[in-house]
């Protein structure tokens, strides 16, 4: 036989009752602090929403709280969590369908729409296309403006259905407000009860099960006192677990009213487009349309008129340079004097022309004769010869 099996069995004076009162009491101090937590956090919830008829039904539900009924404790509020997240739902499917950017961008394209008409076309140059320009140019104006003027009163009506769409809007958050506002005030109401609930049966059910237990030293005493510390502290987190969803509605509020703002606000920059700017942009175009056709017209007439001084300028120079030729021209004889002396001197040329001529045909025909002479005597001589 070894040394294990020689030695002899541990032998206590304290029974097993006594180990389970010990650890019942060990658990039992832990729990002390839960109830004065929960009583401040109590205080400082904001209760001034609530009527003389909310804090009795608060009263009297408060006493309907079972929190041995495990059904009690896990579904605690889950009908007003369940609205809130089904509130959270329909808020977030309002905001998708809530398109405000093409709101903007409609705006945009009106501003561009009518900063687009201010660029006028560059005309033709010339007098020939003078009054046929001035004509056109106003009627380029006029279907200019009669195109964007059509492209304006689309988008105005566009902004006008986005306008109603907004209004719409805008009531919805009005009702959103109004349901996140009653099911906050639903959850504060769960909230007070259950902690008030919760007081209670820490002050006056549990402290008669601890001191049962510890008077009795049974470990179903203690046991029992055990469970209904678990409850109380299951229950403890649920109404933690409301608080945090009251908290989400809390903060859905503000976020409401900015997005009913943001609308209000696109509301009213709609209306002032639709009541003030387009009316005003539209009276504007028709005061320049008009100062377009006297521009046009002034330039016009005033062309007209350089052109009346430029023609008669130009007619009094003909006048004049026509005048003077004419008046040179009546007083220049039937022969002007160069004529004459060009025309004697050419005679006298001719005249000596002829008298040398006629100088060199004497001398030729004395040349001549003087020759014959010479000639003849020559023959007579050759003649005298032949006859000896």
């Amino acid at each position: 036989m070894t040394e294990n099996q020689n030695q002899a069995p541990a032998l206590t004076l304290e029974p097993a009752m006594t180990r389970d009162k010990v650890m019942m009491e060990e658990a039992v101090k832990q729990l002390e602090a839960a109830p004065a937590a929960a009583a401040e956090a109590t205080a400082e919830m904001d209760t001034s929403m609530l009527s003389e008829a909310d804090r009795r039904a608060i009263e009297e539900f408060a006493q309907k709280i079972d929190l041995n009924n495990t059904d009690h404790v896990l579904l605690y509020g889950s009908d007003a969590q369940k609205k809130i997240a089904d509130f959270s739902d329909s808020a977030l499917a309002t905001v998708r369908t809530n398109d405000t950017g093409e709101v903007g961008e409609m705006l945009v394209k009106l501003v561009n729409e009518i900063k687009g008409f201010g660029d006028s076309a560059e005309k033709p140059k010339g007098l020939g296309g003078l009054f046929w320009n001035a004509k056109k140019a106003v009627s380029d104006m006029q279907t200019k403006y009669d195109k964007v003027e059509v492209n304006v009163d689309a988008i105005a009506s566009s902004l006008e259905g986005y306008q109603v769409q907004l209004l719409k809007d805008i009531s919805l958050f009005n009702h959103l407000y109004d349901m996140n506002t009653e099911y906050f005030k639903e959850l504060t109401m769960y909230i007070l009860a259950g902690e008030k609930r919760l007081a209670e049966v820490r002050r006056t059910t549990l402290e008669e099960l601890k001191a049962r237990a510890a008077q009795s030293g049974d470990a179903m005493d203690a046991q029992r006192a055990n469970d209904m510390a678990a409850n109380c502290d299951r229950f403890e987190k649920k109404l933690h677990d409301l608080k945090l969803t009251r908290q989400v509605a809390l903060q859905m509020a503000p976020q409401i009213r900015l997005l009913q703002n943001n609308d209000s606000l696109l509301v009213e920059r709609i209306q002032s487009t639709l009541s003030n700017t387009l009316p005003l942009w539209k009276s504007q175009i028709v005061i320049a349309l008009g100062l377009h056709r006297s521009q046009e017209a002034l330039k016009a007439q005033t062309a007209v008129t350089d052109m009346t001084n430029e023609l008669l300028r130009k007619n009094a120079e003909a006048l004049k340079t026509g005048t003077i030729e004419t008046a040179r021209e009546a007083e220049r004889g039937i022969l002007d004097l160069n004529t004459l002396v060009e025309t004697n001197q050419s005679l006298i040329d001719t005249i000596s022309e002829v008298m040398k001529i006629q100088d060199e045909g004497r001398a030729q025909r004395v040349e001549a004769e003087k020759q014959l002479v010479t000639m003849e005597n020559e023959l007579k001589q050759k003649l005298l010869e032949l006859k000896h």
